[in-house]
């Protein structure tokens, strides 16, 4: 074997081609990358890697292959006629994402047939040709996506139409008057498009809804809501049905429960929390050890399925938190009256009751419907002046479980949990919701107390469900799953770590690549590639969704896990609960692709909410340095693309960009493998993670974007000289056409990715 091996390391280039092409004959619709092929054909050298990732990639750009992500392939497999899903963007920069390969097709306006955002179409692609990217041209709408737009009207005699922030639609939609719904200029509404002519530049619309004010907050706080698609005004009738609902609990409701209204219990929340869905309770027992009990609220008993507050909960599936607001999944009556765990109310319960030793070793559980009754609401910061001082209300009991949350994190972590600690951005708001003030939300021992013991809670309901015990089937369930990283990621950040001397695992158990992952965060803190590496480990992850197949959690190093502890303001946590209580009680498992279904919808929401929550900072953030606007400020680059630099501010984490363009010293080329933009003359290099200074040029609250200009000390304020583009342009324009196709080439393959 060792010899074959050195032979066909050694193979011709024409030999090589051949044997790539003969690979990629056979694998019809499967993905694939360079070491795979290289693996499959023996060809082991590295100078053979290297020949046949740039094959790859030059079959690639000629449209040979599809790049369907960065370093991964497949051969195309598709008629010139094909369907898919319209992609529209304001810049003119339209595509389809073919439903066979998922490959993005470019396709001009004047072929777009009026197709919106998310449109079902059929197209027609045309012939390749060798070296230009393929172009479509939509043939039909099969089916319109139902999508609304966001803007500012404009109302005069003869004319009215919406002016949009939608980075999907270019153009201004136009409403006859008698569709305005009374609307006014300077308005922030919502609008339908009702049709499109084809020889008509702009779209015919009506007027769904009036936000406000364009400019007032709680008008801008709507309209990011309304751009994601989530509700931001309660239905009456979903209230009203709410506020029928009295508390019950009656001695025949307490008699069918464990009372745990005796035993020392306390919540602990953020200081502007209102919901306390979750309380912890402990005690000695006669053996020494402690018993502990983590309570959730019991929103199932009043929620009951197919309800209209229940139907509505489970449409929104989460609440939506805002700078300045929460969106509730709840009405008000459940989320912060009924429900909510406060102070000296008696509460109905579900609980996970742990015995556990001193050293935080769990000796046995149980999983029990329960009355509780809360002796204190300790903030954050309460809980954390008595774990400091040792002093303050029920410091026993506190200082009791913050030492065995300390033992239950440390073994998380040898056991490997992935430990990513980054600075939450919050702002001061004054009565008119202008941020005046910016702080960081840090994660101290108080806030490790809860999450552990929530941890915990979570951990056991699903391993209760998930993995019964003896031979019983498990039964299906919601689980919360995060999946293991992109080969490719994980493979290009132990890559980009060697080069400043740390060692990743790219191969292994998931428990020894964390406590890898774990080292390198912990050797990079305070240094200069802190920022860098750090935020290349978080992209590097994939996301956790709610799914009814269990794959683990690979981030928590958990192999069953679940959310419980939250069925206020999240769906999945309300369907554990019934889940729990079918199953505890010896129900049959239920439908499992119903379930799946309701975990997808979960997951899809999450998302959104926690875009639209994302957006809701970039907004505050721009909104706030509006006011410092000509400052300067120390920051780090914490994006590179091909049009500039995102700079997060030091002082605020403020975000804002220094667009490519502005970049005047030289001309620039981005090299995506290294996460950096590169001079041509001079040889500078802008990487992610760099220091920087950065002066406050443009805060476009309509575009939720802020301008930096660069000021940096290897060449004078950047942007703000035009001599060093012109010279770049010449030098350019004096390069020969090869030169110029090459690079031409790799910027092609940068866009596409």
């Amino acid at each position: 074997m060792k010899k074959k091996e050195t032979t066909t390391s050694r193979k011709a280039p024409k030999d090589l081609h051949s044997a790539v092409l003969g690979y990629i004959s056979q694998q019809k619709n499967n993905t694939f990358n360079y070491k795979q092929v290289a693996y499959a054909i023996e060809a082991d050298s590295a100078g053979a890697h290297r020949a046949i990732a740039l094959l790859l990639a030059e079959m690639a750009f000629d449209g040979d292959l599809i790049e369907v992500a960065p370093g991964k392939y497949k051969a195309p497999q598709r008629n010139n006629v094909t369907t898919g899903t319209f992609v529209r963007r304001s810049n003119g920069k339209n595509s389809v994402l073919t439903d066979e390969d998922g490959e993005s097709i470019f396709v001009a306006e004047r072929n777009s047939m009026h197709a919106l955002n998310g449109d079902k179409v059929r197209i027609i692609i045309a012939a390749r040709r060798r070296g230009v990217e393929p172009e479509a041209e939509v043939i039909e709408i099969i089916e319109e996506k139902e999508q609304t737009f966001i803007g500012t009207l404009n109302v005069d005699r003869q004319l009215a139409y919406l002016q949009t922030d939608s980075k999907f639609l270019a153009t201004d939609i136009i409403i006859p008057r008698n569709k305005l719904r009374g609307g006014r200029t300077g308005q922030k509404a919502i609008v339908r498009i009702t049709s499109w002519p084809d020889d008509a530049k702009n779209p015919i619309g009506e007027v769904i809804d009036i936000l406000g004010q364009t400019g007032e907050n709680t008008t801008e706080m709507h309209a990011i809501l309304a751009e994601f698609g989530l509700p931001y005004r309660y239905p009456a009738n979903v209230e009203q049905a709410a506020d029928r609902i009295g508390a019950g609990i009656t001695d025949e409701v307490v008699a069918q429960r464990l009372d745990m209204r005796d035993v020392t219990t306390f919540t602990i929340d953020p200081k502007d929390a209102k919901d306390f869905d979750d309380a912890l309770s402990i005690c000695t027992l006669p053996n020494g050890n402690y018993e502990v009990g983590v309570h959730i609220a019991d929103v199932t008993h009043y929620v009951h399925p197919d309800t209209i507050i229940d139907k509505e909960a489970q449409k929104r599936a989460t609440s939506v938190y805002l700078v300045d607001r929460v969106v509730p999944m709840l009405p008000e009556h459940l989320s912060n009256g009924i429900c909510s765990l406060r102070p000296d109310e008696d509460k109905l319960t579900f609980s996970c009751i742990f015995e556990m030793t001193a050293n935080a070793k769990v000796v046995n559980s149980k999983i029990a419907r329960t009355v509780t009754r809360s002796n204190r609401r300790f903030t954050y910061e309460e809980a954390q002046d008595v774990i400091e001082s040792g002093a303050g209300d029920y410091a026993e009991e506190i200082l009791a479980l913050d030492s065995m949350a300390k033992i239950l994190r440390k073994n998380r972590y040898d056991n490997g949990s992935v430990e990513f600690d980054r600075a939450e951005v919050r702002f001061d708001i004054n009565e008119v919701g202008h941020p005046t003030g910016v702080y960081f939300k840090e994660s101290k021992d108080a806030n490790k107390l809860i999450e552990e013991f929530m941890l915990l809670a979570n951990r056991t309901v699903a391993t209760t469900i998930g993995h019964p015990e003896g031979r019983r089937k498990a039964k299906a369930f919601v689980y919360r799953v995060h999946d293991q990283p992109d080969t490719g990621k994980l493979m290009e950040l132990a890559r980009i770590a060697r080069s400043f001397g740390y060692r990743i695992r790219e191969t292994g158990k998931p428990a020894d690549i964390n406590k890898s992952i774990n080292r390198m965060l912990a050797d990079v803190k305070g240094k200069a590639e802190e920022n860098f590496l750090s935020t290349l480990a978080i992209r590097s992850m994939a996301k956790a969704i709610y799914t009814t197949t269990n794959v683990g959690h690979y981030g928590l190093g958990f192999d069953y896990y679940t959310h419980f502890t939250s069925p206020i303001r999240r769906y999945p946590d309300m369907m554990v609960h019934r889940l729990l209580e079918r199953y505890l009680s010896g129900g049959r498992s239920v439908n499992q692709p119903k379930l799946e279904e309701q975990c997808k919808h979960s997951s899809d929401m999450e998302q959104l909410a926690a875009n639209a929550e994302r957006s809701s900072i970039k907004y505050k953030q721009v909104e706030y340095m509006a006011d410092h606007m000509g400052e300067v400020f120390e920051g780090v680059i914490s994006g590179v693309t091909e049009w500039g630099l995102y700079v997060e501010l030091n002082e605020n984490l403020c975000e804002g960009l220094v667009p490519v363009r502005d970049l005047a010293d030289d001309y620039y080329d981005f090299d995506e493998k290294n996460f950096c933009l590169v001079g041509r003359r001079r040889g500078v290099r802008y990487r992610l993670g760099d220091d920087v200074k950065v002066r406050v040029a443009r805060a476009s609250l309509e575009k939720k974007q802020l301008d930096f200009v660069l000021i940096d000390d290897r060449g004078p304020a950047i942007g703000e000289d035009e001599k060093g583009r012109k010279a770049g342009v010449k030098e350019i324009l004096a390069e020969s056409p090869s030169r110029r196709r090459s690079k031409q080439k790799a910027r092609s393959r940068s866009r596409r990715r």
